[in-house]
């Protein structure tokens, strides 16, 4: 499976990169998320809980971040396991680019699944991967932006 998007920020490259480096805040964005653990600058433990058709599971994951880009760009990779609902391991490649004050943030993401996860059909997978990826940009743009008084 794979997503590819971006999504208009405003807020400063600078702020954006920060921000995606911050668990509090990631953990804000990320549907389902209920705990988010930085080990170190580049190592990540979170435990998801996602709703997926049927089928709903607590996932435990760990997530590498590549930041030799920074602070345009980096690349994350992971894995987490669902228990007897399956398990996924994927990554992304984002990129930052200014746009004056704003911030175009592109990605491009790749993810394989397995166990019941699997059986319910790329379709429902596909298009429940869109929507919660699209949760996570509209919730991290407006914690990111600055509110307009």
């Amino acid at each position: 499976m794979e997503l590819n998007d971006e999504i208009t920020i405003n807020a400063p490259v600078g702020r954006v990169y920060a921000a995606l480096n911050d668990p509090e805040v990631l953990q804000q964005c990320i549907p389902g998320c209920e705990e988010l653990i930085k080990h170190s600058d580049t190592e990540l433990e979170a435990k998801v809980v996602l709703k997926v058709g049927p089928v709903k599971a607590r996932f435990s994951g760990n997530v590498e971040l590549d930041t030799s880009g920074a602070p345009t760009s980096f690349s994350l990779s992971g894995q987490g396991n669902g228990g007897a609902a399956g398990h996924a391991k994927g990554g992304a490649d984002v990129t930052l680019e200014a746009d004056g004050d704003q911030t175009i943030l592109r990605y491009a993401a790749k993810a394989e699944i397995g166990g019941k996860l699997a059986q319910l059909g790329s379709r429902l997978i596909q298009s429940t991967a869109k929507k919660l990826a699209a949760k996570f940009f509209t919730k991290f743009a407006e914690t990111v932006a600055p509110v307009d008084a």
